[in-house]
């Protein structure tokens, strides 16, 4: 069993510092402006032995007009569900609010444990003024300072004592799972691929760019596929106008790319591939990542003779030299190819850890070398005379042979198309290495 913890609470109480504590990694965003945290966000804990999940969420809102806060207290509501213990984190700045009542009233309905937690409180005067809070009916409340730590000690061994099954062993297969990273420009319908493969709204989705700040994780374990996939906030180039908010969001979705292991680029169908998407493109292959390009909107495209082969052949342009990749053509609204693009992915993955055997790669290999050797420099042959697959994360073939630094980077192309020729690496970066034997 896993034990899980959501933290909710109004807009702008110290929610994601507290999660980033927890945590113990600046994993949330944390800004004095309110609203920033707009999705349920995942982390791991471990208090004393007892390893548990932590759900940080967005403001819980009341009735409003604004699109982003009512989706806030939809994601606030979902949390709870999903939750076994509930931590109401309040401000002892401002005392109860109108907004702390709306969401004491939901948490009343609720039969999971319930920690009312007063933030902010550093100072004796405020344990004091913290008291009010009692009026909230929700029993016992646990004074902190999530900023410097202070009683979070005392409210995590209670929190651990509340757990119907303390004993039980942190789930950690997903460290083990493969990662599945999705990627694209702002409202390319990243977070509608994830809640239509998934068959819930377990991100939030608006028309507006830019609604996915922080990188989600979901476990997805359907039809005989087990992994992670993760939608981060969409990548534009930096400029003037990006507030520091944003620039985290950027930073946060490198990172994601970073630690995963196949990419689902998505491209927007109507507008085409873009220099915003060659370069994020060009971020992955620099990663050494597998990838998956994925053309959304498909259906609102019109339809003529051969198009998907001209689209193709326009994306692989704009995408040279890399283009052994996959294009599925895709729509999130009416799931068009949506589980075949889960099934490519999966191939994907499977492409990128496979292992060719020594012999085969010899046998196989030296036969092309002979029969297209690399062009002699000032007079000196060039003889390639054994290659080996390196034990990396990535496929990498280490060729050796007694002028390395004579072979050009054409003649290392070669290599790799040969060994794409034979072997299956579609989707994955190839990198070919030049040892002197």
């Amino acid at each position: 069993m896993r034990n899980m913890v959501a933290i909710v609470g109004r807009p702008n109480v110290g929610k994601s510092t507290l999660f980033n504590r927890l945590v113990q990694q600046r994993k949330a965003i944390v800004h004095q402006s309110s609203g920033v945290t707009r999705d349920r966000h995942y982390g791991k804990s471990d208090w004393n032995g007892k390893k548990f999940s932590v759900i940080d969420t967005g403001g819980y809102v009341q009735k409003t007009s604004d699109i982003f806060e009512t989706e806030i207290r939809k994601q606030v509501i979902l949390a709870m569900e999903e939750a076994d213990v509930i931590m109401f984190v309040v401000d002892v700045l401002s005392g109860i609010t109108d907004m702390d009542e709306v969401v004491a009233k939901l948490l009343r309905r609720s039969k999971k444990k319930i920690f009312v937690i007063v933030n902010k409180v550093d100072t004796a005067e405020r344990i004091y003024d913290a008291q009010v809070f009692y009026a909230l009916g929700l029993g016992e409340i646990y004074c902190i300072s999530s900023v410097n730590g202070t009683g979070t000690g005392d409210l995590l061994d209670e929190v651990v004592k509340s757990f119907e099954n303390i004993e039980s062993p942190f789930d950690d297969l997903e460290s083990n799972l493969p990662k599945f990273a999705v990627v694209g420009r702002p409202n390319v319908g990243k977070s509608s691929f994830i809640n239509a493969l998934i068959g819930e709204e377990r991100n939030i989705v608006t028309p507006i760019a830019g609604t996915t700040r922080d990188s989600l994780h979901t476990h997805y374990n359907k039809f005989g596929h087990d992994f992670i996939i993760v939608d981060t906030a969409g990548l534009r180039k930096k400029n003037k106008e990006m507030n520091d908010i944003e620039f985290y969001s950027v930073m946060r979705s490198i990172r994601t790319i970073e630690n995963a292991e196949v990419c689902f680029l998505i491209i927007d169908a109507e507008r085409g591939i873009e220099a915003q998407d060659v370069s994020i493109f060009s971020l992955i292959r620099r990663n050494k990542k597998s990838v998956v390009v994925l053309v959304n909107k498909w259906d609102l495209v019109e339809k003529e003779k051969n198009i998907t082969e001209k689209f193709s052949a326009q994306i692989k342009m704009r995408l040279e030299p890399f283009v052994d990749v996959p294009i599925i053509f895709i729509s999130s609204l009416t799931k068009q190819r949506i589980f075949k693009a889960l099934e490519t992915g999966m191939e994907v993955y499977a492409n990128r850890k496979q292992r060719i055997p020594t012999s085969k790669l010899n046998e196989v290999m030296l036969q092309e070398i002979e029969n297209f050797p690399p062009p002699a420099v000032k007079g000196k042959h060039i003889k390639i005379k054994y290659v080996t697959q390196l034990p990396t994360k990535s496929p990498t073939f280490a060729f050796f042979c007694n002028l390395p630094q004579y072979i050009s980077s054409p003649y290392k192309r070669f290599l790799e198309n040969r060994l794409r020729e034979h072997f299956n690496f579609t989707g994955v970066p190839i990198t070919i290495i030049l040892r002197k034997k």
